[in-house]
């Protein structure tokens, strides 16, 4: 039997790399593979018998793997109250998985796994017996767009880097992914990331490039490692590098490690990095399919545009583009963060609708609560609320309520969401990611953030509505890139569809969701209280009092209003007004 171990980044940090050496101490077969999307249920192991045929264990701790140590020896069978449930196995089912095909499949340190998947055929078939035009029609056909955001058609990119007239082009990934809550790009290169390489070899060979950059954001240590081990193996191979499988096309890789600037997911403000500049962007045109990286025509997609290349290649732009809707074709990786009850990593059709994702692939909202609003397209994007969940994930359906795609964040937003709040957050997040250069993103953004703080701090005043919302106009129309364009997006959807937050903040002093400090109170319920003391005793300010078996007070003074005691009291007698 072979076993295998989920080793993403969300798979060892919740202690996959300790249950792998335990089968690797036992002298198991035991592999390493990627993260398969479900981050609730790690550390997530497979075991493989002599058929092939796999089982999932879930959530597996060292008793779990002790067992299944057992099993796989034939010394007991008795791992089974860990197996995968059906609920889960019919999440994976419902997915159609493009760009993930291989996630939690392979050994992403292992080339002949990949190339056993058929991996490297679609850029042999591509080099060997299609012309550069060939490939950009193919992708013309499938109706691939950017997945990094802006959803501009690939094929549209590539023509204009091919159709530039000069001996040297870049070909460039960008693998920043710097939203909050996402992490897309991180999963395919830590799992997958001989298909980020096949992808940016048929792009090269479509515009005519020989040399390609991954700028990827230095907090992916272990994506970065991996993929210069598969550059590497690719190399010896002979894969990468001089006259590829005898056509004459040649093309090589190498990483840049960034430093977390989400700015930098905007392409000139990425060239500047590379460049060793500051990352700032510039005016457009020109655009970097005509002057780029050191001036050269430079061609720049993320690793999940890059991660369906392949798929399309190998089984052509017809099958690829009768998945999803007319104007969104082909399928979208979501990270689904926040209030959800599995999050992770899904891939699904375009055109499925914003509750099918939410609780029939992520399961609905935690602990039972009631579904608010989600956050698409990062701090770029803006909040939908409940009433809109039946809206199709497409480009335009989703930029008719006020949001965007984005690179795919999906953050989940329950009952006890403030709204908000939630607005500061991000904007917050904007104001700190800015790079100055532009007078209205860095004095509005931060003036903005202040009006935000002030009302949820109970010191709104009448008007701040309306100020927030003329300079959210005059941010969007006098900032350069897209950060300061669409800084304002989250406050906009929030006052859109929750004005009725803002103005109990502003005008009744309350906060609708009982989340901000400012607004709110914590009282003991006379009839409730039992006089069990336990509050008392873990009051980290010592702000409430009461003897044995009496009714407790809270001196409203010197609470701190940290949550504790309702965390902690059994007879739900703490009340939060």
């Amino acid at each position: 039997m072979k076993v295998f171990v989920g080793r993403g980044s969300c798979g060892n940090a919740a202690g996959a790399s300790e249950i792998f050496s335990m089968f690797e101490d036992s002298g198991c077969d035991v592999r390493t593979v990627g993260c398969v999307g479900m981050c609730y249920l790690e550390p997530i192991v497979d075991v493989q018998d002599g058929d092939g045929e796999r089982r999932t264990f879930v959530k597996v701790d060292e008793k779990v793997a002790s067992e299944i140590i057992k099993m796989v020896k034939g010394e007991a069978n008795n791992a089974d109250a860990n197996s995968i449930s059906k609920e889960d196995i019919d999440i994976l089912k419902a997915q159609k998985r493009i760009a993930l095909l291989n996630c939690g499949v392979i050994n992403p340190d292992d080339i002949e796994e990949y190339i056993a998947q058929e991996g490297y055929s679609a850029v042999k078939k591509a080099v060997t017996e299609m012309t550069p035009e060939q490939v950009i029609a193919e992708i013309k056909v499938s109706g691939l767009a950017g997945r990094g955001g802006a959803g501009f058609p690939t094929w549209f990119k590539w023509n204009a880097a091919r159709n530039s007239q000069n001996a040297k082009k870049y070909m460039i990934c960008n693998a920043d992914e710097g939203d909050p809550g996402a992490f897309m790009d991180r999963a395919i290169i830590e799992g997958d990331p001989h298909v980020l390489i096949e992808g940016m070899m048929i792009g090269a060979y479509a515009i005519g490039s020989d040399e390609g950059i991954v700028y990827v954001r230095a907090e992916y240590p272990l994506a970065i490692i991996r993929l210069e081990h598969a550059l590497n193996q690719a190399r010896e191979k002979g894969i990468l590098g001089n006259n590829i499988f005898g056509s004459g096309f040649s093309f090589d890789i190498r990483i840049k490690a960034g430093a977390g600037a989400f700015v930098c997911g905007e392409e000139t403000a990425l060239i500047a990095s590379l460049e060793g500049e500051r990352g700032m962007p510039r005016l457009k045109p020109p655009f970097p399919a005509q002057k780029g990286y050191w001036g050269k025509p430079s061609n720049i997609n993320n690793v999940e545009t890059f991660a369906n290349v392949p798929w399309i290649i190998k089984n052509g732009g017809t099958a690829y583009s009768v998945l999803g809707t007319e104007n969104s074709k082909g399928t979208k990786v979501f990270a689904l963060t926040g209030k959800i009850a599995k999050g992770g990593l899904v891939e699904v059709p375009m055109g499925i609708s914003i509750n099918d994702i939410i609780f029939n692939v992520g399961g609905g909202i935690k602990d039972g609560k009631e579904f608010k609003a989600v956050q698409m397209g990062g701090p770029s994007g803006g909040c939908i609320p409940k009433n809109l969940g039946d809206t199709q994930v497409d480009y335009a359906s989703l930029a008719a309520t006020g949001a965007i795609m984005g690179s795919g964040g999906m953050v989940v937003m329950d009952e006890t969401t403030c709204m908000v709040d939630m607005a500061r957050f991000f904007l917050d997040f904007t104001r700190k990611e800015s790079c100055g250069k532009c007078t209205h993103c860095r004095i509005g953004t931060d003036r903005m953030l202040k009006i935000l703080e002030r009302i949820c701090d109970g010191n709104g005043l009448k008007g701040d509505i309306e100020t927030l919302e003329e300079l959210s106009v005059h941010i969007s129309d006098g900032a350069l890139c897209a950060l300061g364009q669409t800084a304002a997006n989250p406050v906009l959807t929030t006052i859109r569809y929750f004005r009725n937050e803002y103005e109990d903040h502003i005008t009744n002093k309350k906060c609708t969701a009982v989340q901000c400090k400012p607004l709110i109170n914590f009282s003991i319920d006379e009839v409730k209280c039992t006089g069990c003391t336990i509050c008392a005793r873990k009051c980290p300010v010592g702000a409430i009092t009461g003897e044995l078996k009496k009714v407790h007070t809270i001196d409203t003074d010197k609470c701190d209003k940290c949550g504790v005691c309702k965390n902690i009291c059994k007879f739900d007698a703490v009340e939060v007004l």
